[in-house]
């Protein structure tokens, strides 16, 4: 019982945080029920973490069973790639499990060095002495670090209700690299309470940035657009884009079809964007990419990207833009400018593919 309430005072705040996101995940209906399981694996891990680390410190500091620690150093070790692993396998749409694979095999290295040390070792003073590989862990945990916020930022729409909790677990991160070579063993007691609130902070971030997205495709949703057009005064152009022969998909397909051919020309905008222009889902197969403080010739390169990559589907598109740098420009002009040089660009592809 005693070790109970050591364990509790210590991480008192770690558990009101899992509790948090458990009820979190247990109503919410954003998620898939294989995400939202992957989620629950992921607390469950982050709480057996923190017990790990516990007793790996209460059992250093009373100098008893360090072969036991030594195993619970590996566990501790091994834990941070397995966690980010798991985010990263849970925010990817197409699932990889080789993603996890770097991490397994960081394991199976630091379940040898409690044989060999080359890793890590134990002296009979309870002191941590690296091995040959000492900081092999930090560079695995980085590498999956830098994956996870590269995947995260490109599947975002590059907006800043989204980029900030991205950076936010950037920064936790990366104090999580850092801060055990600046204060030691000693930080390692709150590394889990700040994983978990890390990852929390940005599960609601999410949450709340999901309210402005399409379910389907992840692009920013119709509210979001008029939300942007009738409060921004630095949009310089817009591109109109719809896609060809969607109904004809979903007659001669299905609508599962149709899906896939609407989030797939959403994922060529989402890599055909910059940081300064936003991708919309306005309607069924209808499509929107606000530019903000964007050059014509940015503009230019930003269709010719997105052509090369619906080029690369077997879909197609008919585009349209407007642009203009009047300081006082009509925004519902400039939609229709580019909606009309969309509709002439579809009608022109229907009049050659009859």
């Amino acid at each position: 019982m005693e070790i109970l309430k050591e364990y509790l005072l210590q991480n008192w705040a770690l558990v009101l945080v899992l509790m948090a996101f458990t009820i979190m995940l247990m109503i919410t209906v954003f998620f898939r029920k294989k995400t939202i399981r992957r989620l629950y694996i992921l607390v469950i891990f982050v709480l057996f973490l923190s017990i790990c680390v516990f007793f790996e410190f209460l059992l250093l500091e009373r100098k008893e069973l360090l072969g036991l620690v030594k195993v619970l150093v590996a566990i501790r070790y091994s834990a941070t790639p397995v966690i980010i692993a798991l985010i990263l396998y849970a925010s990817i749409k197409k699932k990889h499990w080789y993603v996890i694979v770097p991490a397994g095999i960081l394991m199976v290295i630091d379940i040898i060095s409690i044989f060999t040390g080359i890793v890590f070792n134990i002296d009979e003073n309870g002191n941590l002495i690296r091995g040959i590989l000492g900081y092999l862990p930090y560079v695995v945990v980085g590498c999956y670090s830098a994956l996870l916020i590269y995947v995260l930022i490109k599947k975002s729409n590059k907006q800043i209700i989204e980029i900030i909790p991205i950076a936010f677990l950037a920064f936790c991160l990366f104090t999580g690299l850092v801060f055990p070579l600046i204060f030691g063993k000693e930080y390692s007691k709150i590394f889990c309470t700040t994983l978990g609130i890390a990852i929390f902070v940005y599960y609601v971030f999410l949450i709340l940035g999901l309210t402005k997205k399409d379910p389907l495709t992840g692009l920013l949703n119709r509210q979001a657009y008029y939300s942007t057009i009738h409060n921004s005064s630095d949009i310089t152009a817009i591109v109109s884009i719809d896609m060809n022969g969607l109904k004809k998909i979903n007659d001669t397909q299905g609508h599962s079809a149709g899906d896939e051919a609407i989030s797939t020309v959403a994922s060529c905008l989402m890599q055909a964007i910059t940081f300064r222009q936003s991708a919309y889902r306005i309607g069924g197969d209808e499509f929107i990419i606000i530019c903000k403080k964007t050059k014509e010739e940015e503009l230019m390169k930003l269709i010719d990207k997105l052509n090369q990559k619906i080029s690369e589907t077997k879909y197609t598109i008919a585009v349209g833009y407007s642009f203009s740098l009047e300081q006082y420009k009509d925004i519902e002009k400039m939609v229709k400018e580019s909606d009309d040089m969309m509709y002439q660009n579809k009608s022109l592809f229907y009049a050659n593919n009859k």
